[in-house]
């Protein structure tokens, strides 16, 4: 017991002597390895965590080295080699390790600007739409009232107001119909029943349902085709893509101007342009005329014919249509105004008809 106690009381003892020893090596090597981590703050990940493990390898080696006198034993030679081969492991280890880390802290940071960007969409969308509700609801109710305290009692009067409460009513409806359309395509609820359709016809149901607005605005809707396409695609969901984008044609198109919708092919994919005489977009707006509820400034032909604007949500439901259909839709100034140009796939069991 007394050995024993001896042993342990100079091994104490040998400790203490050599720590301050090991301290005098080790501590400029810690130092030097901060300094170099401070240089490297603004490196990747990867390379951050490879130096942070090699300066507690290193400070051992030399600290181990100082204290054995630069004597190389056996024992020294032993001490390096295990050195060595920890070095070995852990600094892939650590490049490994960097590397995930840096993936997800890349993803979590990328998720993080998904989210603001559509909490500040999400925003938008409700100002934007409260704006537009206030407006037609005030209407109706003054005419509504108007009407019930007997302010309007000639029948031509009575009738004007009750044809504009139905405009109001329709055009409401049809707001609520879009952030319908839209909540379905954001939360990925849209479900498409696919089919060889020939754009041909969609083209056409919806020109012609937009003749009517065309007419009152003196717009000329002209429709032009190198080929007619048959896609693989939903019939309903296709058409509301045409209808908004010849809508929005129209709307910016201003009296006596000229809309185009041309039909072609492109390899393996059908192609549909909207040509209006909008007078363009600015560049640094013709990258957000898909966001939702998004309108740009005045720098596009104001409309003057005295038909609704839209709810800023035609374009988004468009693009959201299409990427359902595997699709891309994209705009670029084109002429006396832009182009919006759709391409989808073709239907595999022809071509053309």
């Amino acid at each position: 017991m007394i050995n024993t106690g001896e042993s342990a009381l100079d091994m104490l003892s040998h400790v203490l002597h050599i720590l301050p020893f090991a301290l005098l090596f080790a501590l400029p090597v810690a130092a030097v390895g901060g300094l170099v981590l401070y240089k490297l703050r603004h490196r990747s990940l990867a390379t951050t965590m490879t130096v942070l493990v090699l300066i507690p390898v290193i400070a051992l080696l030399v600290g181990v080295i100082g204290i054995s006198g630069f004597m190389f034993t056996e024992a020294l030679m032993t001490e390096l080699l295990v050195c060595l081969l920890v070095a070995l492991v852990t600094v892939p280890a650590a490049i490994v390790l960097g590397r995930v880390i840096a993936r997800r802290s890349v993803w979590e940071r990328e998720a993080r600007e998904r989210e603001r960007a559509a909490e500040a969409s999400r925003r938008e969308l409700v100002a934007w739409i409260s704006h537009d509700l206030r407006s037609p609801l005030a209407g109706i109710q003054a005419m509504a009232e108007a009407l019930a305290d007997g302010v309007v009692s000639e029948r031509a009067e009575v009738a004007d107001y009750a044809q504009r409460i139905s405009g109001e009513t329709t055009r409401l409806s049809g707001m609520v119909g879009d952030l319908f359309e839209l909540s379905r395509i954001t939360a990925g609820a849209l479900e498409l029943t696919m089919s060889a359709v020939p754009l041909r016809d969609v083209v056409s149901d919806a020109v012609a349902a937009q003749s009517p607005v065309a007419e009152r605005k003196r717009v000329r809707v002209l429709e032009n085709a190198e080929a007619w396409p048959v896609v693989s695609g939903s019939d309903p969901e296709l058409a509301r893509i045409v209808r908004n984008l010849v809508s929005n044609a129209i709307r910016h198109t201003p009296p006596d101007g000229t809309v185009a919708v041309q039909l072609g092919i492109d390899g393996d994919q059908a192609i549909l342009a909207v040509d209006d005489s909008c007078g363009g977009i600015p560049d640094d707006e013709i990258g957000r005329v898909f966001e939702v509820a998004f309108r740009g400034t005045q720098a596009r032909t104001p409309d003057r014919s005295g038909t609704t604007s839209g709810g800023g949500l035609g374009l988004a439901i468009a693009k959201g249509l299409v990427e359902a259909h595997r699709g891309h839709i994209g705009v670029h100034n084109h002429g006396p105004g832009c182009r919006f140009e759709v391409r989808l796939p073709l239907a595999k069991v022809a071509a053309t008809i």
